[in-house]
């Protein structure tokens, strides 16, 4: 086994595919307990503060590096959500989920045994049905997005008629949008009858709660409404769209995976984390692990626990694997994702 395949496989797989099947127990949830996020402080200063630190004061080079890269991908929900998506576009999509890196990369890092594929594949509804087919085999879940992403201002029962009609076709995962305006004015009883409901409506997909932090004015916000999402049975909590302004962003992600560790030291429950938006390289890659592994541990590097929502990023990570084994940098157009 070569040294990157070594340090790979040493790193915490958890379910390869996946969250279903994991040892990851379900989050049941639980009714609704403000007195868990309310009146908790969240110091933007000292939150940007920690961020800025985290890629400065642990580095990962050489074969370390390579293997987080390639960690990176089997945690990566790769993804179309575009109007003008087809079947076709889905199919490539899907083809690359199977074999995100070129052969001659594989075979240069010597992971050929580890059949690196990556965590999912996330598509639109009417999307489902081709994805699923072509998966088929793989092991791969698909996801969906629903309940009219990605704004989300569609009526409740619309949305969780969306819901039950992607698992109808085969959705494994269900990416929900939560209303901001329960955040905005803090009426957390309705936020979280509304993503319960949702959670209902999934039955047994797994629900990732997208809270579009960009949209929330505050880091209070965001960690109240990590938090109801996850008391209303969230089994991942999800930055954002990628549609807003501001998307995924450390500070933001770091508010985040700390109510997940406020939930767990709760109620025992380990709950995923998915930032999405705006993280298009390598280094952001490396980032949101090293994120993973200082606030959570190594449990949390590995696909049932945490997901990169960052299809662009594939190509860039191709581009570093590729200079790590020749010492050049291939053209962007080699590593095309579908």
């Amino acid at each position: 086994m070569s040294a990157i395949a070594d340090n790979v496989a040493r790193m915490p797989s958890g379910q390869p595919h996946g969250i279903h099947g994991s040892n990851t127990a379900r989050n049941p949830g639980m009714a609704l307990r403000p007195e868990m996020f309310e009146g908790h402080a969240v110091n933007r200063s000292a939150a940007e503060r920690r961020a800025g630190t985290l890629t400065t004061r642990r580095s990962v080079k050489k074969a370390n590096q390579a293997a987080w890269l390639v960690n990176a991908i089997r945690c990566m929900d790769l993804t179309t959500l575009s109007g003008d998506d087809t079947a076709g576009r889905v199919r490539r999509l899907c083809a690359k989920a199977r074999e995100p890196l070129a052969p001659r990369i594989v075979e240069g890092l010597g992971i050929g045994a580890l059949k690196v594929t990556v965590g999912a594949v996330c598509v639109y509804p009417t999307m489902v049905a081709h994805a699923v087919k072509a998966l088929e085999g793989s092991g791969i879940p698909v996801a969906s997005v629903a309940t009219g992403f990605p704004a989300g201002l569609m009526p409740l029962r619309l949305r969780l008629e969306e819901i039950r009609y992607a698992v109808d076709e085969g959705a494994d995962e269900i990416d929900i949008v939560i209303t901001r305006e329960h955040v905005l004015k803090r009426e957390w009883s309705a936020l979280h009858d509304e993503v319960g409901r949702m959670r209902e409506a999934c039955g047994p997909a797994h629900m990732k709660a997208i809270l579009a932090t960009g949209d929330l004015e505050t880091l209070r916000n965001v960690y109240g409404a990590s938090m109801v999402a996850m008391q209303a049975g969230a089994d991942f909590i999800k930055t954002s769209t990628g549609k807003e302004g501001v998307n995924a962003t450390l500070p933001v992600s770091l508010v985040m995976v700390r109510a997940i560790r406020d939930y767990r030291l709760e109620t025992g429950f380990r709950i995923g984390f998915k930032p999405a938006g705006g993280m298009k390289s390598a280094k952001d890659a490396l980032a949101w692990q090293i994120l993973m592994k200082e606030e959570l541990g190594n449990e949390w590097l590995r696909p049932d626990l945490f997901r990169l929502g960052a299809s662009s990023m594939l190509a860039d990570i191709e581009r570093q694997l590729e200079h790590h084994l020749t010492g050049r940098y291939a053209a962007s157009h080699r590593h095309a994702i579908a």
